[in-house]
């Protein structure tokens, strides 16, 4: 039996690099008629262009040197107009607070900067039992290009199936892992809410209040649990009567605070589950005729514009919003593209100190 010899690399990178000279001359090359002359799938084509790792070094050079022979450029307005759809990015939301969707739209419409795409805003209520119906019409009738959908609309996997039925494309920003990849930006919420509780506890503080966010958000459960997780690491416990629940608004966290300033035992200090709700804290605070920090601490959640603009400054949990948004938009272009991602794009909080917060009374 004669053993085949297989050509070396240099031989079979020259034949691909001819292969593609002379494919051009026929007119725009796809990504399958790539994954065609180098012999492989198209799955592997996507792995090249997104820079997996999971690509032999052999197979990403040919493949690399016949994307530059035929000058190709991943188009997804072509596909968007082969499948019909407009130019249209839903953002899709459910978010009391303004200045999160602000920042949100921002990093998106960095994204789409240099392409041919326009942002919609659609806000939803996820308490009106018609809104699922209400976006399906939207969808057939404006057929967008794809939607981004930050918490809590994210969490409902009930309507990313219906815009999978649909064959709708979609990015969901969530503090947990809900989907593939390639329709996920994963923060870890739960990080950034333990570093909230470490700071306090480093400064001494025992009496430590939560006002969280929304039962029906799952970030509000990340944020809750990982300050709690934190708070018993460092052999304190999250008080059920320092508990409040709010909403992610301003008035919601003066209405907490107050609530909690009449507590049993006042705390000295307070983690709320964002800005807004922070902010309401603040003004709580003073028309208590207290001090912050003085006689409340006080850490915030989001690290909006806001934070920096008070006085004293907020120390907060730092969740780059414009980042996440652009990088979702980004991400909904990839899968126009045809890419096909391995690794879920993440984004970790970190704390911000500034001045409004300092060691209990009596521990300075």
């Amino acid at each position: 039996m004669t053993q085949e010899i297989k050509p070396d690399h240099a031989t079979e990178l020259a034949a691909a690099v001819e292969a593609a000279a002379e494919f051009r001359q026929h007119g725009r090359a796809t990504i399958n008629d790539i994954a065609r002359i180098a012999k492989v799938s198209k799955k592997t084509v996507s792995r090249v262009i997104n820079d997996s790792p999971l690509v032999k070094p052999r197979t990403r050079e040919i493949v690399k040197a016949i994307i530059a022979e035929l000058g190709y450029a991943p188009d997804p307005q072509a596909r968007a107009l082969a499948l019909r759809r407009s130019f249209l990015v839903g953002l899709v939301y459910d978010n009391p607070s303004p200045q999160y969707v602000v920042n949100m739209q921002r990093g998106i419409l960095d994204a789409l900067e240099e392409t041919d795409f326009q942002l919609v805003l659609r806000p939803v209520s996820r308490t009106d039992d018609h809104y699922p119906g209400r976006l399906r019409q939207f969808i057939q009738q404006h057929k967008p290009f794809g939607l981004i959908l930050p918490p809590s609309v994210s969490e409902d996997d009930a309507l990313c199936e219906m815009f999978r039925a649909n064959d709708v494309d979609y990015v969901r920003i969530a503090s947990g892992m809900l989907d593939e990849p390639g329709r996920m930006i994963l923060t870890h919420d739960s990080e950034g809410a333990a570093q909230a509780a470490r700071h306090l506890c480093a400064l001494g503080h025992e009496h430590i209040a939560h006002i969280h966010g929304p039962e029906s958000f799952r970030s509000a459960h990340e944020r809750r649990g990982g300050f709690q997780r934190a708070l018993e690491e460092a052999g304190r416990a999250l008080d059920p009567g320092l508990t409040v629940e709010g909403g992610y608004t301003f008035d919601s966290g003066l209405q907490a605070m107050e609530r909690l300033l009449y507590a049993k035992r006042r705390p000295t200090a307070v983690f709320a589950g964002n800005d807004e709700m922070a902010t309401g804290a603040y003004v709580a605070v003073r028309k208590a005729g207290l001090r912050i920090p003085d006689d409340v601490s006080i850490v915030g959640f989001d690290d909006t514009p806001i934070a920096g603009r008070l006085w004293p400054a907020l120390t907060t949990v730092r969740l780059p919003i414009r980042e996440m948004g652009r990088a979702a938009a980004a991400l909904l272009l990839e899968q126009a593209a045809g890419v096909e991602r391995e690794e879920v794009i993440s984004f970790t909080p970190e704390i911000v100190v500034r001045e409004s917060t300092a060691a209990p009374a009596g521990r300075a």
